[in-house]
């Protein structure tokens, strides 16, 4: 299990998709207690908080005056990892937006315990792009 590590007990990733997305849900995924050589998975992050920040793209053509780097990130949900339950936990996003977004950002706010790093060994970001959103309102 080779797994994204970043130093002591807090850290971010923003992740870029490969199309505009309409946002609905994260899975972060860990190791279990007894894949680890250790015995332990104090490295498994706990308090996550999923972000948003607007296009530098879409900002291009807004009102003169909206500088990009001063939008403000949209906070989409604030979770915890919980490392007694299934390794692969999926999160519903609180805040559903209906604009779709081509980045987000996870921050990991703390950690089960370890000092030195923690360990993320996966992370999906669940949603409908935007062209099948569009292509698929009136069906149910």
């Amino acid at each position: 299990g080779n797994c994204w590590a970043f130093r002591g007990r807090q850290g971010q990733v923003v992740i870029k998709l490969p199309a505009r997305v309409h946002l609905t849900a994260i899975t972060v995924q860990h190791i279990t207690k007894q894949a680890s050589p250790s015995g332990t998975i104090i490295s498994a992050p706990k308090d996550i908080a999923v972000f948003v920040k607007p296009n530098l793209f879409s900002l291009c053509f807004a009102p003169k005056g909206v500088d990009a780097d001063k939008e403000e990130e949209t906070l989409l949900g604030m979770f915890t990892y919980n490392t007694e339950k299934n390794p692969i936990q999926t999160f519903p996003l609180k805040m559903l937006l209906p604009r779709a977004f081509s980045r987000v950002k996870l921050l990991v706010k703390s950690n089960w315990g370890n000092p030195w790093y923690t360990c993320i060994y996966r992370v999906q970001v669940h949603g409908k792009m935007e062209n099948q959103k569009a292509s698929t309102e009136g069906q149910d």
